[in-house]
């Protein structure tokens, strides 16, 4: 058994153990951010593709999963399908136009989709508005087997969806389709010379991405059982940004951790109130000038480093 694998298997130990020595809810919210978080990662880290407006698939997600769920009196499953799916449909119109665009340019018409979504959810009326899409029922899962009411329970479906979607994850980017990514990433116009069509290749990433992040999203709402207008907003597609930048871009496991402190400093440092954003600005600040590519980023160059020198 390599390094890797073995830290991948205490990791999935202390897991398994996590609820019973912490808070539960703490636990899945931290799960769903770390998911929303890689599948951001998958687009930015590994596409070069930087998105201002990916909460607008977390957050009409939510949404989505709440009113399947509240309102048409359906499954939780049923709802999941439904925020993966409103994701991803999302996702393809907004990646088939902003593709025609590189740079600043393709990052603005995220933003400018991504605000377009946030106003339209303050007015359409299935949103709940300004108060949010409230009293989302939990109910049990797999057609009534798994009771969700137990908040431990729950805890290992959520752990279950995190680890589907960073398997996923994992398998996309050490798959031929990751490494043609990687590709155009480095040098797009070399990746196009040897006969890919980049646009495809970033469209289905920006696809992908969404998803996953929709996926994020409807998983949060049924764990909290609400969806407000902060999870589309500017600000959560700022802190995906952040999570990813601290924890360490284009690797598997940094925007995990990096959603993990996050998570964890809103948590627990919530009673400095507005104090906690500069907070979070002063570690980004100190993280970016002295660990450029990441916790986990810098971790694995030194590694690297030091079995060379061996």
């Amino acid at each position: 058994m390599n390094g890797r694998s073995l830290g991948y298997g205490l990791a999935f130990a202390a897991a398994l153990i996590a609820p019973w020595v912490a808070y539960p809810v703490f636990l899945m919210t931290a799960l769903c951010f770390a998911l929303f978080a890689c599948a951001f990662n998958l687009l930015l880290g590994y596409a070069g593709l930087m998105s201002f407006g990916h909460a607008m698939f977390f957050g009409m997600a939510g949404y989505f999963f709440g009113h399947v769920v509240k309102v048409w009196n359906m499954p939780p499953e049923v709802g999941l399908l439904a925020g993966v799916g409103g994701a991803a449909l999302i996702g393809l119109v907004t990646g088939a136009l902003a593709i025609r665009r590189q740079g600043i340019y393709f990052a603005m018409i995220t933003l400018a989709f991504a605000q377009m979504i946030y106003f339209f959810c303050v007015q359409a009326p299935f949103t709940g508005g300004e108060d949010g899409l409230q009293g989302i029922v939990r109910k049990p899962l797999l057609f009534g087997l798994i009771p969700t009411k137990d908040d431990r329970v729950l805890y290992y479906v959520v752990l279950a969806i995190f680890v589907f979607g960073f398997g996923a994850i994992y398998r996309f980017i050490h798959s031929p389709f990751g490494q043609v990514l990687k590709a155009i990433r480095d040098n797009e116009q070399r990746a196009v010379s040897l006969g890919y069509e980049a646009d495809r290749y970033k469209l289905l990433a920006f696809v992908l991405s969404a998803a996953l992040a929709g996926l994020a999203g409807a998983t949060k709402a049924m764990v909290l059982q609400f969806a407000t207008l902060t999870d589309v907003s500017a600000g959560m597609s700022g802190e995906v940004v952040l999570m990813a930048l601290v924890g360490g871009l284009g690797t598997i496991t940094g925007p995990v951790v990096g959603a993990f402190i996050i998570v964890t400093m809103q948590n627990y440092l919530a009673s400095f109130g507005e104090f906690v954003l500069v907070i979070q600005g002063v570690i980004f600040v100190v993280i970016v000038m002295a660990f450029r590519k990441g916790l986990v980023g810098e971790i694995v160059e030194w590694w690297r480093a030091r079995r060379r020198a061996a």
